[in-house]
This record gives structure tokens, sequence and C-alpha cells, in this order.
């Protein structure tokens, strides 16, 4: 599944990681492929399946879902 890069950086900021935003803000292709970019998400303390849920699960969640956790 395809993400834009700018979800994962909002994500990773709102977690207080600024420092990983700014690696993965230039490490992340614009659209990033939740298979093929799985290992680099994960560098980045994400776990792929989750974007997947919270992005892609239908019921429109976005960054609300994420954070309401």
């Amino acid at each position: 599944m395809n993400i834009d890069k700018s979800q994962i950086l909002e994500l990773l900021k709102s977690q207080g990681d600024n420092d990983k935003a700014a690696q993965a803000d230039s490490e992340l292709p614009d659209q990033v492929d939740t298979d093929q970019h799985a290992g680099l998400l994960q560098k980045f303390g994400i776990n792929p399946m989750d974007l997947i849920s919270k992005f892609g699960g239908g019921g429109g969640g976005g960054l609300g879902g994420l954070l309401g956790h």
C-alpha cells in the first residue's frame, strides 16, 4: 500500500521525534510503499502493518486513529 511521506512525517513529529522525522524526510520517497519500504519504516520505529490499518483501513481514521492509542 502506498502512503504519502508527509503522513509518516506528521506521525513521527506527533510522537515528538523530530530527529527521526528529519531523517525519514531525507530517506523515504514521496510515496512510501509499505511492502517495499518496510525495512526503512521499521528503522524509524514504524510498524508497516500499523500504517496500513490506520491509513488504509477505511473509516478515515487518519492521524486521529494513530494518536488515539
